[in-house]
């Protein structure tokens, strides 16, 4: 297992709603897992996920979100606006998730 680059981690960090957040789908990538993996992982454990561990973007959040990016296919698929994780949300999701990076 290789360690990421402290420049992808860095790269990954928005803010939304004044919280600096990294997204679901970076997450899933940093962690080593799918991304429906980690949102059903969280919603198992949704009680250790109060509003300052995590939030879901609205629909202007994620629509300003997708009208940002550069490769507009990166959130082709997705039926549901992503979820922003905080510095203490992604620190709880290391405890959930069951990949080897992550543990």
């Amino acid at each position: 297992m290789t360690a990421v680059p402290a420049e992808r981690i860095l790269h990954a960090i928005q803010v939304f709603r004044g919280e600096r957040v990294l997204l679901d789908t970076d997450l899933a990538i940093l962690y080593g897992v799918e991304t429906r993996a980690l949102i059903q992982a969280v919603k198992r454990n949704i009680q250790r996920f109060p509003g300052d561990f995590m939030f879901q973007l609205t629909e202007s959040e994620w629509a300003n979100l997708k009208s940002q990016s550069v490769i507009s296919s990166a959130w082709g698929g997705r039926r549901s606006a992503p979820y922003a994780f905080t510095e203490l949300g992604v620190a709880m999701l290391s405890s959930v998730l069951k990949s080897e990076r992550a543990i």
